[in-house]
């Protein structure tokens, strides 16, 4: 097994710094191409991993970060275009049987993704003497693995509902933005120095009071707000061929945009959701039997794409958690109701459809049996005090109610959840603009608190005028114990993980007063509806990939 550093031209005559590691002999062999800006270094391991497997493996700098020249402008054209160049060039290496798999994790599945759906008109940017149909031939790859894929400047910006995603944006741009390395803790030192540093208004000029911080300016952090438009890979990956391969976690952030890529991919597409967050890592305590070797998956499902051995479907599996179970599932954007009826968790499960995986669990906010008022159903979302994403306790009493606070029964028997969750609620603000933030905990017998799902929408309208709102609670995979109590709480902010809502009509980007809201929930008109697991269908999830 060898490593090397080869430099890769680009169309613009960039050459980005790649290694290159390949196993021990002469025979011709498939690719894998891994295009990172958080430094190819970080990959060796995996590289020869999939060395030993008989794959070439290549990962490479994107231009501008890290051994590769340029500028690096995140989720900008030069990335398909690069990724394509890189592609034609592995296939015209001695070593290289013509076969590529692109791979990526976060902005690197990004960079996967775009080169997978690489079109004709995006081969003109080669320059004149290129062949733009050679080019596409050439630099599209064979298959696509995207794990916790960051779909673009929209999508890891905002929530799909509105609401920005404050927290996670100035960590990354601290940390990556408009430097050519990495500095992971950046924002932590950062608010270590200036405690109220998030709370910066208007949030669009937040990067002069971070520079302070981190001793160097955040020139592109104003532009990043400016692009509102989302959908855009998911949309053209409806006109793909090739195989998908999305993997994703039900406590990552983007895990909606997984699901959604793999809802409207055009070739065979699995989708393997497991208990794990942006890292890809479960709970530490997590039993040996909820773990997954991703490695060996990935290395199994690469071989059986490139051979054609998929069936030209779209299906996939969800981990109910740390249970070290596997639900096979072919997600529906919504779930089937279980009936027209309330249904209590035990009665959804009993209710098994012929052919459907999942059934609906309706828990009504007026009914003993689903979610008990306690107290908030008059709340004052203030932005000056803002619920706050980071803890998990709540008031004890409602005289000065925040939010809206419901709890459920113990649950009689384990409850198994996978699919689409979604709160519908009927609501009032005084304001003319609203966020609405959904947040579920499960709480175990002792009263510990584990968060099970959240979701965020933003609403415009006439002030005090009674608004159906659904909020999306995202993609469930757990296994709740008998004795689990479910906590709901509806609540007009979710900082720091997002920009408080000001509540003057303003955009939040660049509003720089807030004024304080006061909100109403009907529990008549309002429920949490749950996807509950009616027939139980456990997988391996390594076999069932890769059928």
């Amino acid at each position: 097994m060898s490593t090397r550093t080869v430099y890769v031209p680009t169309p613009d005559g960039t050459a980005l710094a790649t290694d290159v590691c390949l196993p021990d002999g002469t025979r011709p062999l498939p690719a894998v191409l891994i295009r990172t800006p958080y430094g190819r270094e970080a990959h060796r391991t995996e590289l020869r991993a999939w060395a030993a497997h008989g794959f070439a493996a290549l990962a490479q700098d994107v231009c501008g970060r890290h051994g590769s020249p340029g500028e690096w402008h995140p989720y900008r054209d030069h990335e398909r275009t690069d990724g394509a160049a890189t592609v034609a060039w592995v296939r015209a290496q001695a070593w290289s049987n013509g076969e590529v798999v692109a791979v990526g994790a976060s902005y690197a599945a990004y960079c996967a993704l775009v080169t997978a759906l690489a079109t004709p008109e995006a081969a003109c940017d080669t320059g004149p003497d290129a062949d733009p149909g050679d080019f596409y031939r050439d630099g599209v790859p064979d298959a696509v693995i995207a794990a916790v894929p960051a779909l673009g400047l929209t999508e890891t910006a905002r929530e799909p509902g509105g609401p920005e995603r404050l927290w996670a944006r100035a960590g990354w741009w601290a940390a990556h933005g408009d430097r050519r390395d990495s500095d992971p803790d950046a924002l932590a030192r950062a608010l270590a120095d200036d405690p109220r540093l998030l709370e910066h208004l208007p949030v669009a000029r937040l990067a002069e009071r971070l520079a302070a911080s981190l001793g160097r300016e955040l020139p592109s952090w104003s532009g990043l707000w400016a692009d509102r438009a989302r959908g855009g890979l998911v949309a053209l990956g409806s006109t793909a061929r090739l195989p998908l391969l999305a993997v994703g976690g039900t406590r990552d952030p983007f895990a909606e945009d997984t699901v959604a890529l793999w809802r409207g991919w055009g070739g065979p597409s699995r989708l393997l959701l497991g208990p794990w967050g942006h890292r890809l890592t479960a709970d530490p305590a997590a039993p040996a039997r909820a773990r997954v070797n991703l490695g060996a998956l990935y290395v199994r499902w690469a071989r059986a794409a490139l051979s054609g051995r998929l069936e030209p479907t779209r299906h996939g599996v969800i981990a109910l958690g740390d249970s070290g179970r596997w639900h096979t599932t072919r997600l529906r954007s919504t779930p089937r109701p279980a009936s027209a009826q309330d249904a209590t968790p035990q009665d959804a499960t009993e209710r098994e459809g012929a052919d459907r995986p999942e059934a609906e669990s309706r828990w009504s906010f007026d009914s003993p049996t689903g979610l008990r008022l306690l107290h908030g159903a008059e709340f004052n979302a203030d932005p000056d005090r803002p619920v706050r994403s980071d803890d998990l306790a709540v008031p004890a009493d409602g005289d000065r109610a925040d939010r809206c606070l419901l709890l459920s029964p113990p649950l009689p028997r384990p409850l198994d959840l996978a699919g689409a969750a979604v709160a519908r609620i009927n609501v009032t603000a005084d304001t003319p603009c609203a966020d609405w933030a959904v947040r579920l905990t499960a709480l175990d017998p002792t009263g510990r608190a584990d968060p099970l799902a959240f979701g965020i929408v933003r609403r415009t309208g006439p002030p005090g005028e009674a608004a159906d709102i659904s909020v999306p609670l995202g993609t469930l995979g757990r296994r709740l114990p008998a004795g689990t109590r479910l906590r709901a709480e509806i609540a007009g902010h979710h900082f720091p993980a997002h920009a408080r809502n000001p509540h003057t009509g303003e955009d939040p980007v660049t509003a720089t007063r807030l004024a304080p809201s006061r909100r109403t929930v009907d529990p008549r008109g309002s429920a949490l509806h749950l996807p509950v697991v009616a027939r139980r269908r456990y997988v391996e999830p390594a076999p069932e990939i890769c059928r």
